[in-house]
């Protein structure tokens, strides 16, 4: 259905992006009607101010040395482009994003077919049924990975582009600030399998400052790890057509305050995985509310919906303090592997202080689908159970009154 969905407003974005080819210029700074057009290598510090919207035309790079300023309340609108040429905002290793809006004035980044003007942060026109319009906004850096190789090419950037590459020694690196910024509608289909996320952090380090963040209506997953040790606050995902969290290549920083609002389309809440390569780390996620959504027939009953979690290839981190509720009767949380499994067990890979808000026990929830099997036995209600009641566990959803998900009423 995701497929479907998205080819289809793929298509209407190809017929855009041929009756726009007469706005192109190759003058990166050039004027188009009341937009500033961006397209290509950005190679000298910039600052993007509220009084204009920029336009990405194609991908839009930002080359190492060079810092990109963005002010509260500017939008940037992305055309939809073509396969690798999908519009996207890179952020390239050892290149700054200081994109720092307020509550009030978030930064946001949409789709040219979105007809949201200057002040506004509100769609007149889009809402929850449009995904995959273009890219998305891509951060790299050379912080740790766990992959063959000390460094690697970004997925949804051509191998020839080597501002694309990710990964490093250094866990401290600085790629600047993302502050009360909202991602909406990305996720352009690159080909079978392959589309941008909404938020992509590869090899990002601790040095750079993420909080208040929220990506709706992306085509492919909401925010995804490639390693790296950047921490993350006020994280919210909402109806996204594949994974709202997804970790790899052993990141290691923490997740705190952050919620999760699956739609009609998502997959799973969680999907972790292990490490590619030798180095092993392990991530934090704490303080999260988990939202389900349940599939229904004419009528209305529960014919599925998305996963609670899935940990596989050899998983490793600490999950502490999530609740989740409003899942599929058929939702789950899965353990997939030996390798994951034995990590349960040793306590590499940890659950505390979880709640699930469901009719099903406990151990009808959390499911080891390893050869060995059993790993779950070992839990407590101190690390996970059933109930009504929230109590300590979830997100301090207040962080979130700026986003367009609660004036939308997602919560």
């Amino acid at each position: 259905m995701k497929k479907l969905k998205s080819m289809m407003l793929y298509s209407v974005m190809a017929v855009f992006a041929l009756t726009s080819c007469d706005k192109d210029d190759d003058d990166n700074n050039n004027n188009t009607s009341t937009n500033v057009v961006k397209a290509g290598l950005i190679k000298s510090d910039e600052t993007w101010s509220a009084d204009k919207i920029y336009e990405l035309n194609g991908r839009v790079i930002v080359d190492a040395g060079v810092t990109l300023k963005i002010e509260p309340g500017t939008i940037i609108k992305a055309r939809g482009g073509r396969e690798a040429n999908a519009s996207a905002l890179v952020i390239a290793r050892g290149a700054t994003i200081m994109a720092e809006g307020t509550a009030d004035k978030p930064i946001i980044f949409t789709s040219v077919l979105d007809e949201i003007a200057i002040g506004e942060t509100v769609s007149p026109n889009l809402d929850e049924s449009f995904y995959g319009l273009w890219g998305g906004v891509i951060v790299l850096g050379k912080a740790k990975i766990s992959a063959n190789a000390s460094e690697k090419q970004i997925e949804g950037i051509p191998g020839n582009v080597t501002q694309g590459l990710y990964g490093g020694e250094n866990d401290a690196d600085n790629s600047g600030k993302i502050n009360y910024v909202s991602i909406r509608y990305g996720g352009t289909l690159l080909g079978e399998g392959n589309e941008i996320n909404g938020l992509t952090l590869g090899g990002v380090g601790s040095g750079t400052t993420i909080t208040n963040v929220e990506i709706i209506n992306n085509l492919d997953d909401g925010i995804e790890f490639f390693g790296g040790s950047v921490n993350v606050s006020n994280a919210l995902v909402w109806n996204v057509g594949d994974d709202l969290f997804d970790i790899d290549q052993s990141y290691s920083g923490t997740i705190s305050n952050f919620m999760g609002i699956s739609g009609s389309e998502s997959d799973h809440s969680m999907e972790v995985d292990g490490p590619e390569g030798s180095y092993e780390a392990g991530f934090t996620m704490e303080d999260g509310t988990l939202i389900g959504y349940i599939l229904r027939d004419e009528d209305k009953n529960d014919i599925g919906g998305g996963e609670m979690g899935d940990f596989r290839d050899g998983a490793r981190g600490t999950l502490n303090n999530l609740y989740f509720e409003g899942f599929s009767s058929s939702a789950d949380i899965e353990l997939d592997d030996n390798v994951s499994s034995a990590n349960f067990l040793s306590g590499a890979l940890a659950f505390n202080g979880w709640v699930i808000n469901s009719t099903k026990s406990i151990d009808k929830l959390l499911l080891d689908k390893s050869s060995v099997g059993g790993a779950f036995a070992i839990l407590t209600e101190a690390n996970a159970k059933v109930s009504t009641n929230q109590g300590a566990a979830g997100a301090d959803a207040s962080a979130f009154a700026w986003t367009y998900a609660k004036t939308s009423g997602a919560f």
